[in-house]
């Protein structure tokens, strides 16, 4: 891991989010595990006020307030590594930020081609005539 890496993380092209704006809380985890479970505090909560960012714009904040609101927020359990669930606990809320900043491209409405409307006619045509050939002639 770089150096850059330990101070930000890319969202997208033109996001790169400093980890100083994600606010970590450990405790311990739940679930089965025995003694290390009930001693480490291996669960991390991570927590992104988007409001408060430094790292978007305003444009950018409105879009992820109206996606996810104010706060968006993942917890990590998974490993027994209080490392480990921070790295996932950030990587899940860089993900769920590159979601809510993701923008559906407008679909542009197209026609098809002479040529394909010609060829589904003959297919078509053809599909017919096989089935034609199939039948049994009941009418006699």
């Amino acid at each position: 891991m770089s150096g850059d890496e330990r101070t930000n993380r890319r969202v997208s092209r033109s996001v790169v989010l400093p980890l100083a704006d994600i606010e970590l809380r450990v405790s311990r985890s739940s679930g089965p595990g025995g003694q290390h479970a009930n001693k480490t505090e291996s669960r991390v909560e991570a927590v992104f006020d988007v409001e408060a960012s430094t790292a978007l714009s305003d444009v950018q904040k409105r879009r992820v307030l109206a996606k996810t609101g104010p706060v968006i927020r993942a917890v990590a359990q998974d490993e027994r590594s209080q490392l480990r669930n921070r790295e996932l606990a950030i990587d899940r809320v860089v993900a769920r930020l590159a979601e809510a900043l993701h923008v559906e491209r407008k679909r542009v409405p197209t026609k098809p081609s002479r040529a394909a409307q010609a060829k589904r006619v003959e297919t078509k045509k053809r599909r017919g005539e096989t089935k034609r050939l199939r039948r049994v002639d009941d009418r006699e």
